[in-house]
């Protein structure tokens, strides 16, 4: 199996755990979004020792890696933020779509910070992208969802920037288990004193479904960060969106949700402009 298959596969097994993710998240029930996300984050950074453990690899960072993993960690956090924020007040396919916008934003970074080419053609998908996510946002501050659908667009963004960063650091041959690590033991320091002071008590259903949260989120953490390490974005990126539709299947079999016209819309927009990218791609 060659690179880029392996990443196309890594990256299909990981939308399919960050979509069952969603799921056990919303399934917490009404849980302040960032408790939600140490408890997320707690399971994969212990999965992430343990794999460290068992591969020998230890817990020891090279100096000149420190800022890379600090920025990718800081922006990896803003994104899971956001999507958690997102998740517990949108519908799963537009949160999950809305944070789809990332592929294109690691497109757009890795232009700027790894140097890649990136074509007309490709700028001109983004900006379709960026219409197709318009129809879901739907920016009016009559519409009840807008603050959300922005929240979840700039976590977009951070989580996009994490991933470039996450390829820059596997080029330099820092372990996926010790990037995962770092991530996961920065994010649950980062929001311990938000904890502290709002820390609300769990039931059992809501601890077992933080904890299901965390294993599903780990499996989806090796595997992008997998994915992004075999191949670059531009080649594997739209295999990302079948999480939209594991994300539609729950959200209709788990809450009977059912999206609107325009996000229907701006689904098709955002699939067909990532479609278009990937066989571009293959092309040329």
């Amino acid at each position: 199996m060659s690179d880029k298959q392996k990443g196309a596969l890594c990256i299909v097994i990981s939308a399919f755990c960050f979509a069952a993710m969603s799921v056990f998240v919303k399934l917490a029930g009404d849980i302040n979004s960032i408790e939600k996300s140490f408890f997320r984050n707690l399971v994969a950074m212990i999965i992430a020792g343990l794999t460290l453990i068992k591969n020998k690899e230890g817990f020891s960072y090279q100096k000149k890696d420190l800022g890379l993993l600090i920025a990718r960690a800081a922006f990896g956090t803003i994104g899971l933020l956001a999507n958690f924020y997102a998740v517990d007040h949108l519908l799963l396919a537009d949160a999950s779509i809305l944070q789809k916008m990332s592929p294109f934003f690691a497109i757009l970074f890795s232009f700027l910070i790894l140097k890649e080419k990136i074509t007309f053609t490709q700028i001109g998908l983004i900006i379709i992208a960026f219409v197709g996510s318009l129809f879901v946002i739907r920016p009016t501050f009559a519409n009840a969802d807008f603050a959300p659908s922005v929240i979840a667009f700039i976590g977009a963004a951070g989580a996009g920037l994490a991933y470039t960063l996450v390829r820059l650091l596997s080029e330099r041959g820092v372990a996926k288990a010790k990037i995962i690590f770092f991530f996961s033991a920065f994010s649950c320091i980062a929001v311990v004193p938000y904890i502290c002071l709002n820390f609300e008590p769990l039931n059992m259903q809501q601890f077992l479904a933080l904890m299901m949260a965390g294993l599903a989120a780990a499996g989806g953490q090796f595997g992008v960060t997998s994915a992004y390490s075999y191949a670059p974005a531009k080649e594997i990126s739209v295999l990302d969106y079948s999480q939209i539709i594991f994300s539609a299947a729950f959200g209709f079999f788990f809450f009977a949700q059912v999206p609107d016209a325009y996000s229907l819309i701006g689904y098709v927009i955002i699939l067909a402009a990532a479609l278009y990218n990937f066989k571009y791609n293959l092309k040329h």
